[in-house]
């Protein structure tokens, strides 16, 4: 996996776009390692931006049960959205590369935010980002138990 990972690190540190041909590889090992889990019956939480809903499709295609476009709150893939404003987004973003925590050159960001495709039928979770982090954890461990 992490072999697929460094070529798009260093594009996105540059600050040059992802393509369809970097992302879809990409999703489909992430894709992989949820299935991998799934089948051990184990919990896995896994961070990206799978920004639209067909990249989400790729992720939720890892649960051999699921029937594409089948948004119902029994889906074992859950996604969730951290939400922010661009503004709130690209102080973080700035603040941790300057830190040397984050890879994604900021002027990105605004790229980011436009392929952002967000609908109320997939049911994703929506968490306030501006919250304190231990805050957001229970937020998140709560709505994913009532389902």
């Amino acid at each position: 996996m992490l072999m697929i990972f460094i070529p798009i690190q260093t594009k996105m540190k540059k600050g040059i776009p992802l393509t369809e041909e970097d992302r879809i590889p990409w999703l489909e090992t992430l894709r992989d390692v949820l299935r991998k889990s799934l089948e051990d019956k184990k919990s896995l939480i896994l961070g990206c931006s799978a920004l639209q809903r067909r990249y989400r499709e790729i992720l939720r295609s890892a649960d051999p049960n699921y029937a594409p476009q089948s948004y119902g709150t029994s889906n074992i893939v859950k996604f969730v959205l951290l939400d922010a404003s661009a503004e709130v987004l690209e102080a973080r973003l700035e603040k941790r590369a300057a830190e040397g925590k984050h890879f994604m050159a900021s002027t990105l960001l605004r790229s980011q935010l436009e392929l952002l495709q967000i609908d109320d039928s997939e049911n994703i979770l929506k968490v306030d980002a501006t919250l304190a982090p231990q805050i957001i954890v229970d937020t998140i461990q709560t709505l994913m138990i009532r389902g």
